[in-house]
């Protein structure tokens, strides 16, 4: 379904992307045992060209946003965490989280249980540390993390580390790890292929900001950032403090 918007052009009802630039051809939804909950700060809420988080909705069947800054007496929050027959879990860095890179699938399935909730924090690191600050109920879950070893291909958004993920590509490499423990069987092999498109198409405007981003021009290659942000706002939640 396509609206229409600002400036006369046409936007894509789905993927909140211009038609010209719409990934959603691309979307292919996985089907996935745990349930990613993504806490979306308002502020990236509004990201609706670059962020990712929406994206990586669209890519999980077994997913749902809820935007908000202090989540604990938000219903429907509250509501995933009083089911009993699943455990809930926050992807965040801390001193006792379970390091998904660091276990093995008998202690990943023994952790997590069956059909687990996974709770993530959708921000800039200092949006996503006021959220975990404002919302008592997340304070108490059990926190998971990995050591990311790639770089991010967001190479058009600044960050401060080459280690620094967007939200899809964590959810991505947090999968590999699940797959990896026997938690997960699907498979994540184009998972980022929207995300790729996206970047190519941002890229492509870049580059030639009068070609309309024709959505049937080849991408160009996706090359390593090299140049990083010294300040903390970043697009990330996902690192290890």
């Amino acid at each position: 379904m396509q609206i229409e918007i600002e400036n006369h052009r046409i936007k894509c009802y789905t993927c909140m992307r211009p038609s010209t630039t719409c990934v959603c051809k691309h979307i292919s939804p996985l089907k996935t045992k745990t349930r990613f909950i993504i806490l979306m700060h308002p502020k990236e809420y509004k990201k609706e060209r670059n962020g990712t988080g929406h994206m990586t909705q669209l890519q999980l069947e077994n997913s749902e946003i809820i935007v908000g800054v202090d989540f604990s007496d938000n219903d429907r929050v509250n509501e995933i965490l009083t089911k009993k027959e699943h455990s809930s879990f926050l992807m965040y860095p801390g001193k006792d989280n379970f390091n998904l890179s660091q276990r093995n699938g008998s202690e990943m399935n023994t952790f997590l249980g069956n059909s687990p909730f996974i709770f993530i924090l959708d921000g800039t690191w200092p949006c996503a540390r006021k959220m975990l600050k404002l919302s008592t109920n997340l304070q108490k879950l059990k926190r998971l993390s990995f050591n990311n070893s790639i770089e991010s291909k967001f190479i058009f958004k600044q960050q401060p580390k080459s280690l620094c993920l967007s939200t899809i590509e964590s959810v991505f490499t947090v999968l590999n790890l699940l797959k990896k423990g026997e938690v997960e069987e699907c498979d994540t092999t184009d998972f980022l292929i929207p995300f790729e498109k996206m970047i190519a198409h941002q890229l492509d405007y870049i580059i030639n900001p009068n070609n309309k981003n024709d959505s049937s021009a080849p991408i160009k290659e996706i090359l390593p950032k090299k140049k990083y942000k010294t300040n903390t706002e970043r697009n990330v939640v996902f690192e290890l403090e």
